[in-house]
């Protein structure tokens, strides 16, 4: 209803767990490092946990998308079964064929696992079974779970087990009886909601996606929202689609503090919300005798105490400003809505030492082993090779274009030589899925941003990045934590000026379209008499859409360009995977 009155291509702020909209903050950049590990690594389990609504099911399934090829998956996502039938569930899952004899024999089903996660183990792939809403999991079925990791060779783990779950789960495994269970457990880690500022990101990242400028919400709005969603993803989503629809009633551009605030009420309900406040009326009420009773106790306890000696206490260190440029400077020759003029939040401070709680429930990613520096040290020995400008050089270069930074703006030189820029924050698996070189930003955790450049993917899906002149392989479990979804990459259109094409456009672009997507999809696509993009056209880049992963709007804009490029192997086009 609001989509075109804000210029949206989309409603962005659905509560499905779409991976494109994938937000990942600092915490859930290192909750998807810990599940890759997981993955990439053999033996025990990893434990997720969070509160409803915190993004747990979007990780999963952002992981899903970005699983190694050799990996097979068995998705658990209803756990109210007995261990007899979530045994079944995970064969049917593996398509481990079964007779009507074996699936009423448990020992059966266990051997037909057994054989197939062995064949699996020889031809070298790995198997991976997870669980949604473990918290869910009767104790029987937990037994049955641990009784699965029992199946392994001599050297490692057959099956690996990831349990994502809302905070009851890490009860649930403190009971006694489940202790042999919980000693499995090689990661675990606990997803807090999101903080104020990562709340302005998380709401301006769904903006663009969807097609926006990201200002859409006044910075007064967005506090207000923070404070009323506490964080939560899937509040803030709640909130953020009913104030855009309210903007869209009043005829406002932008969403204000007001319009926000209704958003909550309405949401919220205006009766529980009065109810809430007696109650925090009555404990403030409790809370002010509480606080009298113990100041007279205290002055009584320090009129008859004996002086004893005073502490110093210890001075906490500030931690260091962010530096450095950030790939968001690249934007201003992308076409998007003009920025807004209000002040960016403030920059999340650097890492800050865990408190006791979150050190017990967060088990470190154990580092690639190497015999050289980590990558966040690399980046902190090439500070000056990380700007801007040299990313966008080094990224030229792999086009064959020098970059002279007197040239003026990186895109605006990048279109004078063919090119077009595309900014985008997304997955691991949607930057692969477009298939180019491109520029990350990178944000490490002395908070300084540094710009390098993704050249390729190894055979092994590692990253080789480019580092001024030097070349860095990496896994992603040191990258993700570090790569916050900020990318840059640049690519040149086949035909015409790389504009958007939409249904109603003609020119020579459109007609290249016809007979690539007649190419691409093995069909004749009938041509329009004037040479429009008529609806048989419109249908095939629905179609076409759909097969690569993309959002089948039957509209050919740079995203969809770029897919049509890389199926036709076109040649000059460097890319991410297999050359070319």
């Amino acid at each position: 209803m609001y989509t075109g009155f804000f210029g949206l291509n989309e409603k962005p702020f659905s509560i499905t767990p779409d991976p494109r909209y994938l937000f990942l903050s600092e915490r859930h950049a290192e909750a998807l490092a810990h599940l890759l590990y997981g993955v990439t690594e053999s033996g025990g389990f990893i434990q997720l946990t969070g509160e409803v609504g915190t993004g747990k099911t979007t990780i999963v399934r952002s992981l899903l998308e970005q699983m190694p090829p050799d990996t097979e998956v068995a998705l658990v996502l209803n756990p109210r079964l007995s261990p007899h039938e979530f045994l079944l569930a995970i064969c049917e899952e593996l398509r481990i064929p079964l007779t009507l004899e074996d699936r009423n024999s448990g020992k059966s089903i266990i051997d037909s696992l057994n054989r197939h996660l062995l064949e699996a183990h020889a031809a070298g792939r790995r198997v991976v079974l997870i669980v949604d809403e473990a918290q869910n999991l009767s104790p029987d079925v937990l037994e049955q779970i641990r009784l699965l990791t029992n199946l392994e060779t001599a050297k490692q783990k057959l099956l690996q087990i990831i349990l994502i779950g809302q905070p009851e789960l890490r009860q649930l495994l403190a009971r006694t009886d489940l202790r042999q269970l919980a000693q499995r457990i090689t990661g675990r880690y606990h997803l807090e909601p999101l903080d104020r500022e990562e709340t302005w990101a998380y709401i301006r990242h769904r903006l663009r996606v969807a097609g926006g400028g990201g200002e859409t919400f006044t910075n007064g709005a967005m506090d207000s929202i923070h404070h009323q969603a506490h964080g939560v993803p899937r509040l803030i989503n709640v909130i953020c689609d009913r104030a855009l629809l309210g903007a869209y009633s009043r005829e406002q551009t932008r969403v204000t503090r007001g319009t926000a605030a209704r958003a909550a009420r309405e949401v919220f309900g205006g009766g529980d919300r009065e109810r809430a406040g007696g109650r925090y009326f009555v404990a403030a009420v409790v809370a002010v005798v509480l606080i009298a009773i113990g100041a007279f106790s205290w002055i009584r306890y320090q009129e008859s105490r004996v002086a004893l000696p005073v502490g110093t206490a210890s001075a906490v260190p500030e931690t260091p400003a962010s530096s450095g440029p950030a790939i968001g400077e690249l934007q201003e020759s992308v076409p998007t809505a003009p920025a807004s003029t209000e002040p960016a939040p403030p920059s999340p401070s650097a890492a800050v030492e865990p408190s006791e709680e979150a050190t017990q429930d967060t088990a470190p990613v154990p580092a690639a082993q190497t015999t050289g520096p980590s990558l966040v040290e690399l980046l902190g020995m090439a500070l000056e090779q990380t700007d801007t400008d040299s990313a966008f050089d080094t990224l030229l270069g792999l086009w064959g274009v020098g970059y002279p930074p007197a040239a003026g703006r990186a895109c605006a030189f990048a279109e004078s030589v063919g090119l077009r820029c595309l900014y985008e924050r997304g997955t691991w698996g949607f930057l692969l899925n477009l298939d180019r070189p491109a520029i990350l930003s990178l944000s490490t955790p002395d908070g300084a941003q540094h710009q390098v450049v993704l050249a390729s993917i190894t055979a092994a899906g590692e990253a080789r990045l480019l580092i001024g002149e030097k070349e860095v392989v990496t896994g992603l479990t040191e990258l993700m934590p570090v790569w916050l979804g900020d990318f840059l990459l640049v690519w040149r259109p086949a035909s015409g000026s790389g504009r958007v094409l939409t249904p109603g456009a003609a020119g020579s672009d459109v007609d290249w379209l016809r007979e690539a997507l007649s190419q691409v999809l093995g069909i004749d696509i009938p041509a329009d008499p004037q040479g429009t993009y008529d609806e048989n056209l419109r249908r095939a880049v629905e179609r076409f859409q759909q097969s690569h992963r993309l959002r089948a709007d039957g509209v050919a804009g740079a995203r969809t360009m770029i897919a049509i490029n890389t199926a036709l192997d076109l040649a000059d086009r460097p890319k991410l995977t297999g050359g070319g």
